[in-house]
């Protein structure tokens, strides 16, 4: 069976280059296509397959400035010839799951999100942040992208969603429904020490939607410390509101991150996430979560007064308000925190279980051949 891994773009590893690795290892035959791809910034594991790369990679500055060529992303992707391909498992949150699928082959999408540009956080990166220039071209831009992406949609036999948040929003936004998969925790990465630091922490990137700004406006008003990993346009805004409790430490790798995540007193999540791997790599490091009660995180941290071991807080609302009120709630010592009962809540998403569970789906979905 000839297999082809498509994804969006390959410019660095987060969550959705996590389960791309995966599939590369189920398929180590897969060619793999993609929009982009900057060499040596995803894992040996991606790198050392053949990788096929659309027009958008030989553009001006593409490798730094690709987004600005989102127009231009459905024609790109849509050239790709899959011809003589079998199974086509497309790894998509923006165009890759539009690819054209030849006459015969089974289309499998595991989907991070509908192209959220267009869909439910255009706002956030279409707004009042974005350039004059973009706000006046981005509304009929916008809508013929949505056309674009319901009717791509259509090309894909199944949709698998890394949440039920996601599953439901590929309902409204292409009437289709979608089985659930959680993305993968490689919680061996992680481990845990004996007591906490005097430290919160967010890691994140550094964009609007993100509201990183929360967490910033929340520790200087608490007087709390608070470290900042991450990189992104909302940087020099966010230094701007940070008082002096606040550390920025920009980009750090895999395991300066880990160490962190093990030393914090706790992660702080202010993210609307369509699901959010970065909660369940503190509860791997036995670290309580304090996430907003929205979206993903609400299908991985679990709150006290249910069955479960509580692994983190909820705050209600995306308000600096809401997110102090939780800090000050987890540090009154109402709720334990057991270390072991966190990292056992993450090993219900590590990786291997996550592996296990897409090749059975695949393999179901391969013997059961197309849909009528």
């Amino acid at each position: 069976m000839r297999v082809a891994l498509i994804h969006d773009w390959l410019t660095g590893m987060r969550g959705g280059e996590r389960c791309l690795e995966v599939f590369c290892e189920l398929f180590p035959d897969a060619d793999l296509f993609t929009l982009l791809h900057v060499p040596g910034s995803v894992s040996p594991i991606i790198e050392c397959r053949r990788v096929v790369t659309s027009f958008v990679q030989r553009l001006p500055q593409a490798r730094v400035r690709y987004r600005s060529y989102l127009p231009l992303f459905p024609a790109a992707i849509r050239r790709f010839d899959l011809r003589g391909y079998d199974l086509i498992l497309s790894s998509s949150h923006a165009v890759a799951k539009g690819v054209r699928v030849p006459a015969g082959a089974l289309h499998v999408c595991y989907c991070y999100t509908p192209m959220r540009y267009v869909w439910d956080l255009y706002d956030d990166y279409f707004g009042s942040r974005a350039g004059p220039v973009a706000r006046a071209l981005m509304p009929g831009l916008a809508a013929w992208l949505r056309r674009w992406d319901r009717r791509t949609a259509s090309g894909v036999h199944h949709f698998v969603a890394i949440s039920r948040f996601i599953a439901d929003r590929i309902r409204r936004a292409y009437g289709r429904p979608a089985d659930v998969i959680y993305p993968p925790v490689d919680v061996a990465r992680f481990h845990m020490e004996e007591s906490p630091g005097d430290f919160y922490l967010v890691v994140s990137a550094l964009t609007p939607y993100k509201r990183v700004d929360l967490a910033v406006e929340a520790a200087g008003r608490l007087g709390r410390r608070l470290v900042v990993v991450g990189t992104g346009p909302e940087e020099a805004r966010l230094r701007r509101l940070a008082g002096p409790t606040v550390e920025f430490l920009g980009w750090r790798d895999d395991v300066e991150v880990a160490d962190l995540l093990a030393r914090c007193r706790a992660l702080l999540f202010p993210t609307l996430e369509d699901f959010g791997i970065t909660p369940l790599e503190a509860m791997a490091s036995g670290r309580p979560v304090i996430a907003l009660g929205a979206g993903g995180a609400l299908e991985t941290v679990v709150a006290p007064g249910g069955s479960a071991p509580p692994t983190g807080l909820f705050f209600e609302r995306q308000t600096v308000d809401d997110l102090a009120g939780a800090i000050e709630r987890l540090e009154s010592g109402a709720h334990h925190f057991e270390p072991k009962a966190l990292r056992r809540r993450a090993e219900a998403f590590d990786r291997p279980l996550f592996k296990e569970r897409v090749e059975s789906y695949l393999r179901q979905r391969v013997s059961e051949g197309l849909p009528c």
